[in-house]
């Protein structure tokens, strides 16, 4: 049934509610006070108010992950006020915030940028969900803070940290999911004394195909192996050092909506899949806490991330690879960054970020003579690599000023970086020249926040967000999830987004809130120029190509117009309600169309409480509006219209001293569905999950 809910009709609907963010007094655990303000390190570079901060963010705390049984970041924020989710597969699901996907998203783990370039799967994938205690979004541009790409907002995924704790401390979980018949295991373990603190942990994920309404849906499996560890040591009272390790693996995954149909008839169809990859970060760090009247805080890094992958094209007819890249997406970074309470109305920050990323993938491509229908397929590949030692180096400069007038909090921020693209040559070597650009950017902010009120905090943003093409849009010719093959082009220019917001929050011990509404222009938007069928596309594209190709070019000019609201009002003794909402609508100025996959509106509701002693229950509902406003011109037809859908989950939790047992169903009524943003072949996108038993267990010693 295709839900036909008028957006009007959505906002009275939800306006007694307002808009919640303490999302981290979540469902499942023990239903007291509502946070009057939450922390968030991310909006502002240190630990701030989110009551305080005149932007949206969005926190999921320890309780809320837990609740949701997150396996990947994109489980994580679905159904959340302006977030959405894409998808190729069960690992391969990247957050969308605002309509902006992955590569206009900077995502961090404890404050270090996840860079890869973006082919099949999700980058956000490349950690285990299990070990976070919180994950903290910024929406709208946060360039300031965070650099090139984060022109739709940032992600900051935060794990456990060693902690100065005497003794021996441990937290352990386990869940099981019918669906997948999938087992997850978590275990942290933290020994400390004055002086010296050692963090270890692990989370281990088996995962079999899941049962979707209809059945099962191939290659929806894998594995999934992530260990962590840190060491701090506390130099004195203000002074600490600190060593972290990060590694990560995935094997034998898989991206379903990656299939697509492949002109050579002996081939068929190809889906991409991904033996193993992994990702390794190592972190060497110092920090300083300031004291007395006007108190310096200072923190410096280095770091290492590798992220290797194996990323083949699976014949479905030949039961074989018929391409195969391997390639390391390895980056070196140092961030430095102060803050200095210059006065009692003054909190300045300042920082300077620096990193290189290189990678040179290896690729196997068929010989041109493959062989006819009929004959011996044997493995014909040579090597095609579609570039060699390709570079991004950025390196960006920033101040913010935090100030404070009383029940008026200003923030203003400026930010000046550089990037540089170069590489050695692209095409397996055929183009050697123009491969080299540099770019100059700047990027700003500046927000106000009135405390008229504890329930009443108006808030005003106006935000500049840069992003500089990535590795792929330079230099790599492939195919993308629109239908067409995109050629790369080295002198791309940067996107510019101006964004501008209207927001009101506020918080009691009964009721939180938070209302938006912005609208976001982007100038110089990456996308692709149609050049199918003409002779120009014979000769950048390759005649296989021919018939639909896109080269890499600065042509777009883009609108974001969006509403969020989500709200949380206890109107009994431990009984909550809570709802959300989320539209926003994309136009390509460009075509005079919708832009290509947008998110459907959606609404959620909910209610949880206790309902016994030590009991706790919980409802949501995700409501889902069908989503008619497509792309057909820049698709060439290939985005259809999504109906709409209505899910249900419940669930109830008995806790016990610090422990915490499960039992949920998940897509109650066993619907069949798909996210309007799942990739796949228009009309035979993979279905979600069908109705689950999740069973869960989560404590401490």
């Amino acid at each position: 049934m295709a839900l036909r809910i008028r957006p009007l009709a959505w906002g009275i609907f939800i306006l007694p509610f307002g808009t919640a963010l303490a999302v981290d007094n979540a469902a499942g655990a023990d239903p007291g006070p509502a946070a009057l303000g939450q922390v968030t390190v991310t909006a502002k570079g240190y630990a701030a108010d989110t009551l305080e901060t005149p932007a949206s963010i969005v926190v999921v705390g320890r309780d809320e992950l837990l609740r949701r049984n997150a396996a990947n970041l994109g489980e994580a924020v679905r159904g959340l006020p302006g977030l959405a989710v894409a998808s190729d597969g069960a690992q391969g699901q990247n957050p969308v915030v605002r309509g902006l996907k992955k590569e206009s998203v900077v995502l961090l783990v404890d404050g270090m940028r996840l860079n890869s370039a973006q082919p099949a799967g999700a980058i956000g994938s490349f950690m285990a969900l299990g070990l976070a205690e919180r994950v903290e979004v910024v929406k709208g541009p946060a360039s300031v803070l965070y650099g090139s790409g984060a022109l739709g907002g940032a992600i900051n995924v935060l794990l456990p940290q060693a902690r100065f704790e005497p003794g021996m401390r441990s937290q352990l979980g386990a869940s099981y999911d019918s669906a997948s018949e999938g087992v997850r295991a978590t275990g942290v373990l933290n020994v400390a004394n004055e002086d010296h603190a050692l963090m270890l942990g692990a989370s281990l994920a088996r995962i079999d195909d899941y049962r979707a309404p209809d059945g099962r849906v191939d290659d929806t499996g894998y594995d999934s192996d992530s260990f962590i560890g840190q060491y701090r040591f506390r130099i004195d009272d203000a002074q600490q050092l600190r060593m972290s390790l990060q590694q990560h693996t995935d094997k034998d995954v898989w991206y379903p909506g990656s299939a697509k149909p492949h002109p050579h008839p002996l081939v068929v169809a190809t889906v991409v899949h991904s033996p193993e990859q992994t990702r390794t970060l190592a972190e060497l760090g110092y920090s300083r806490k300031g004291s007395g009247d006007a108190p310096a805080n200072l923190d410096l890094r280095v770091y290492r991330q590798e992220m290797e992958r194996e990323i083949f094209a699976w014949s479905t007819r030949l039961r074989r690879n018929i391409s195969e890249t391997r390639v390391s997406f390895d980056t070196n970074g140092v961030d430095a960054r102060a803050d200095w309470l210059v006065h009692p109305q003054h909190l300045l920050a300042m920082g300077v970020n620096a990193w290189e990323m290189f990678a040179s993938p290896a690729r196997l491509l068929p010989t041109p003579n493959m062989p006819a229908p009929g004959n011996n397929p044997t493995n014909l590949l040579s090597r095609s690599d579609p570039f060699d030692d390709a570079r991004i180096r950025a390196l960006g400069f920033y101040v913010q000023d935090d100030m404070r007038f009383g029940d008026l909090g200003v923030v203003a921020g400026l930010r000046r970086d550089t990037v540089e693209g170069t590489a050695k040559s692209m095409a397996n070597g055929a183009v050697t020249t123009g491969l080299d650009r540099s770019d100059d950017m700047w990027s700003g902010s500046l927000g106000a926040i009135w405390k008229l009120s504890p329930l009443l905090r108006p808030y005003v943003n106006l935000s500049r967000g840069v992003r500089a093409g990535e590795m792929r849009e330079r230099y790599e010719s492939s195919p993308r999830a629109d239908g067409y093959f995109y050629v790369g082009n080295p002198q791309i220019k940067p996107e510019v987004a101006t964004q501008f917001e209207l927001g009101l929050k506020g918080a009691d011990e009964r009721f939180d809130y938070a209302l938006s509404a912005y609208r976001s222009r982007i100038t110089d938007y990456i996308t692709g120029e149609d050049l199918s069928g003409t002779v120009q596309a014979i000769s950048i594209c390759g005649a296989a190509n021919a018939a639909a190709c896109k080269r890499t070019v600065n042509l777009g000019r883009v609108t974001l117009t969006g509403f969020e609201a989500h709200g949380r009002w206890q109107f009994s003794h431990a009984q909550w309600l809570n709802a959300g909402l989320s539209m926003v609508r994309g136009e390509n100025r460009d075509l005079d169309e919708p832009l290509f996959q947008m998110p459907a509106d959606e609404l959620t509701l909910g209610w949880d409480g206790r309902v016994a002693a030590r009991w706790t229950a919980d409802v949501t509902l995700r409501l889902v509006r069908e989503q008619d406003r497509v792309a057909t011109v820049f698709s060439r037809g290939t985005e259809n219209t999504t109906p709409g859908f209505v899910t249900a989950d419940l669930g109830t939790s008995y806790t016990v001293g610090a422990h915490r047992f499960r039992v949920a169903l998940r897509n109650l009524a066993d619907r069949s569905y798909h996210e309007h943003l799942s990739e796949g072949v228009s009309g035979q996108e993979i279905k979600a999950p069908g109705r689950s038993l999740l069973l869960s267990y989560n404590g401490s010693f």
